[in-house]
């Protein structure tokens, strides 16, 4: 199972982390860093199967690939933006890290705007003129 692998290696870097930190808590913040870029790697078939998965549904369903697209680069937006903000919080810049937050948020508030666009055209060409 990869989940055992994945948390076996964050043991193992939580407690190498731990011992290092007392004497270079520089490179212990370089492991837990390290760790988590490789727990993310151990990760990038899984994303890609969701992906095409969620790709070969929406060609069934007739979708437009543009919206789907979209979607996908708001969750990616969405994934990233949490990485980077919860290593730069462990690095101790909180202030930072909210600010990495606030970017994400606003990247995904732009990029849905277009498909916002549509559906409420397409709600106000479902209302009938009076």
């Amino acid at each position: 199972m990869e989940i055992l692998q994945i948390v076996g290696l964050a043991f193992i870097g939580t407690f190498l982390a731990l011992i290092v930190k007392e004497e270079k808590p520089n490179f212990a913040f370089l492991l837990v860093v390290f760790v988590g870029c490789t727990i993310f790697l151990f990760l990038i078939d899984q994303i890609y199967m969701i992906i095409s998965m969620i790709q070969r549904i929406a060609v069934n369903a007739n979708i437009n690939m543009i919206y789907l697209e979209t979607i996908l680069k708001i969750i990616g937006i969405a994934y990233i933006a949490e990485f980077a903000s919860q290593i730069t919080r462990d690095a101790g810049q909180g202030a930072i890290a909210s600010k990495v937050e606030l970017a994400g948020k606003i990247l995904i508030l732009a990029m849905a705007v277009p498909i916002l666009t549509v559906i409420i055209e397409t709600i106000i060409n479902m209302i009938p003129n009076s």
